[in-house]
């Protein structure tokens, strides 16, 4: 089984001073890992003759196809096509199929096709004409020392438009490329470096052809598997069986395979459970209640929520008590264990999950440094307590501490 390489290259200064995101890198990626060809390296490069042509050579060393977007445009700054025409020695020719293509669409807008316009129907001597359907500059499929070199426009509908209609299926008829299939089993409640030892002896076992990765985030961890074969049933049935070995191992910290998120997660197991949830924030400023509200159908367990960010609030809105307030502080235990309580019984809710804490940048004090966050969950039955010691970035530790109330919820929702 031959691996098929590709290198995609961006051109364009805008990319490199930050101007625009580079979407284009993303979508090829994902269309040519679904007909099984690898990607080995994305590259940006302003527009300067001498680094394309040096990201050409150097492209041409690792991969065996090389896509390119960007610098197709009628004005002097776009230098992509002549570059390319200068590295496979190739001369300029006037399509005609394209120039017909950008008159009709300068006829549709009632405008004339001027010479910088008709300039986009010249392509190397040596390139197979992309069409693009839906603008003015033409793709080009090259075949330069045993490589094939595909540029195309930098605007992405096009780029997508041109890809689709004629790239892709060349590339299918070209190469006849192994079947790739992913899996992702995500985890919660649970680090990399411990996650790793645990499964070490089935990391182990898997078979050659199926490989592993860890793709760690705030409070999760999520495993890929990627198998790779020319039997496209055999390999997602061998992945979808290794997959399941997991629950052997780590049954308790998996949440969900494939692209379920944890308030996916918590709305089914409460759904399931008929059981209902209220939240009372501080730290997170209403992330957990967006992110639960996101998911369609939500109205049919969460009951509502309370941002408290003031000790007032917290007061007249949660019950907290003054006393509490006064004597441990609005980032303790007490306070978090008022809070998750009192929003369950304000809102009539199974559940009361609350975060109370110090997020950062700054904020903290002695005993209580930035990352010291408390988040707790009342049920009819008992109110869980942790202490969150997280870091000095605000983003993370919100994102963390969102993670981590809602594991307690699910442990809870297990077992309930």
């Amino acid at each position: 089984m031959e691996n098929i390489y590709a290198e995609i290259i961006t051109i364009g200064d805008e990319i490199l001073y930050g101007q625009i995101t580079d979407t284009n890198s993303q979508w090829i990626s994902s269309e040519l890992d679904k007909i099984g060809i690898r990607i080995i390296r994305k590259v940006s490069v302003g527009d300067v003759r001498e680094e394309i042509e040096k990201s050409f050579k150097e492209a041409e060393a690792r991969a065996d196809i090389i896509i390119i977007t960007g610098g197709l445009g009628p004005t002097k700054d776009d230098i992509t096509k002549k570059t390319i025409a200068n590295y496979v020695n190739a001369g300029m020719i006037m399509n005609e199929d394209v120039l017909e293509n950008i008159r009709n669409i300068f006829d549709k807008k009632n405008r004339e096709v001027n010479k910088l316009n008709r300039g986009q129907a010249l392509v190397p001597d040596k390139a197979t004409v992309l069409m693009n359907p839906v603008g003015t500059a033409p793709g080009m499929w090259i075949e330069h020392n045993n490589k094939v070199f595909i540029s195309l426009p930098g605007v992405p509908h096009e780029m997508k438009r041109i890809l689709t209609d004629s790239g892709l299926p060349k590339l299918r008829e070209k190469y006849k490329t192994p079947f790739i299939y992913h899996k992702m089993i995500k985890t919660i409640g649970i680090g990399e470096s411990l996650l790793a030892p645990k499964i070490e002896a089935w990391e182990d076992s898997l078979p050659e052809n199926i490989k592993l990765a860890y793709l760690p985030r705030a409070g999760q961890v999520r495993l890929r598997l990627t198998g790779t074969s020319m039997n496209k049933e055999q390999i997602i049935d061998d992945v979808e069986k290794v997959a399941l070995e997991l629950n052997k191992y780590i049954k308790e910290f998996i949440y969900a395979f494939d692209d379920e998120e944890i308030e996916v997660t918590i709305g089914r197991l409460l759904k399931e459970k008929q059981l209902t949830l209220a939240t009372a924030e501080s730290c997170t400023g209403g992330r957990v209640a967006d992110k639960i509200t996101d998911i369609p159908g939500c109205s049919a367990y969460y009951m509502g929520g309370i941002v408290s960010y003031s000790n007032a609030v917290k007061m007249s809105q949660l019950g907290v008590k003054e006393s509490t307030l006064k004597e441990y502080g609005a980032v303790s235990e007490q306070t978090a264990r008022e809070m998750a309580e009192n929003v369950r019984v304000k809102y009539g809710a199974d559940f009361g999950i609350s975060t109370t804490g110090i997020a950062g940048p700054d904020g903290g004090v002695p005993g209580k440094p930035v990352g010291t966050i408390y988040i707790a969950l009342a049920s009819p039955d008992e109110t869980q307590v942790k202490l969150l010691n997280l870091d000095t970035e605000r983003l993370i530790n919100i994102q963390r501490t969102y993670s981590a109330v809602l594991e307690i919820l699910r442990q809870k929702l297990m077992v309930s």
